[in-house]
């Protein structure tokens, strides 16, 4: 999508103020005072109110629109956080159902406490950012909203709202969580070769039936009644039709001339398929095939066929190099998600968290 200089959509701000480089995460807080109520109330973001959002109320029954929420550790995530990440969340919903604003805002909750703990590990950690990261990441930034200077991005930025040095803290915090992730967690995730193996011995059946392959058809059936007459008919055709591709006969062409198969315009193509995808008793025939190989002519209700398998994946040279690839990743994923899921359960162990809704 093109963004026209001076006009960036709210989403992509609202976006770039909750999103960072862990994609995961959906917030990352702010370190707020201890206050236990503040009776003004807060103005709607400027991105949600542009999008039309209904600004949820949200208060407590003395009508008081902002308080603390939640304690984490010595931090405190205020009514106006939570408030605000309901609103933000709606908008990007687009319309599409979503939970009442008591069950949303309970779960966003949830949300803003894990991001506040994974900051304050990573002040722990002592991890730094410097000014020259973020100026790269505000670069990229910038590159998805195709804005070529930093005053237009800042003055896109106002827009919506928001000031540089918001967006400049929410990146470096951002950042932050993402270094001490990998710390914690990328770092001590690793799939071994052996694993690899195991994996694929255990799926191998699964992993065949997703190969693909590549097979061309033509179709001879009687003509007129199917009478015995009309079948043997068409045998003698069938069997003309092949005793010509052995003699060297470009299996395409032959089939534009004599195949009644709604695919006989297309040379028999029967494009790139996977197992299950065509008739077994028509599947099993190519499938026996080698690549290159013809079949001989075989009956089905339709009439006589002959298959040519053209090409076919295999577990074997670079489909096995690149097979092996997809099943390292996904190993780690799942890997990674373990460890992150036991990270975050433990540092949610040590911790002083109390909620207040």
């Amino acid at each position: 999508m093109r963004v026209p200089r001076g006009r960036v959509p709210p989403l992509l701000l609202v976006g770039l103020a909750l999103g960072g480089c862990a994609s995961w995460l959906p917030f990352a807080g702010t370190k707020r005072p201890r206050v236990e109520k503040v009776v003004t109330p807060p103005t709607p973001p400027a991105a949600a109110a542009a999008a039309g959002a209904v600004v949820a109320p949200l208060a407590d029954g003395d009508g008081v629109v902002d308080r603390i929420v939640a304690v984490v550790n010595d931090d405190v995530i205020t009514l106006t956080e939570l408030r605000e990440q309901v609103l933000y969340y709606k908008v990007e919903a687009h319309g599409e159902e979503v939970p009442d604003d008591d069950r949303l805002a309970r779960q966003l909750l949830d949300r803003l406490i894990e991001s506040r703990l994974q900051l304050q590990e990573a002040g722990r950690e002592k991890v730094t950012v410097d000014e020259a990261e973020v100026t790269e990441e505000i670069a990229s930034r910038m590159k998805k909203l195709e804005l070529s200077t930093v005053q237009e991005f800042e003055d896109a930025v106002k827009k919506q709202g928001l000031t540089l040095d918001q967006i400049k803290k929410r990146l470096r915090e951002q950042l932050m969580v993402a270094k001490v992730i990998r710390r914690k967690v990328s770092f001590r995730v690793s799939v071994t070769e052996q694993e690899v193996d195991h994996y694929l011995q255990e799926n191998r059946e699964k992993l065949e039936t997703g190969l693909t392959y590549h097979a061309r058809h033509i179709l001879v059936v009687p003509e007129g009644e199917r009478t015995d007459a009309g079948w043997a008919t068409a045998r003698e055709t069938a069997a003309a039709v092949f005793a010509r591709l052995k003699a060297g006969a470009d299996f395409a062409e032959v089939a534009k001339e004599v195949s009644r198969d709604g695919t006989a315009k297309d040379g028999g193509d029967l494009g790139t398929l996977k197992k299950g995808e065509l008739a077994d008793e028509i599947e099993s025939q190519i499938l026996r095939l080698a690549p290159g190989q013809v079949s001989e002519p075989f009956r089905t209700g339709l009439g006589y066929h002959i298959v040519k398998l053209e090409s076919r994946e295999t577990l074997e040279g670079e489909g096995l190099t690149r097979l092996r690839q997809q099943v390292r990743d996904v190993l780690f994923r799942e890997k990674y998600q373990a460890r992150l899921e036991a990270w975050l359960g433990e540092i949610k162990k040590r911790a002083i968290i109390e909620v207040r809704i």
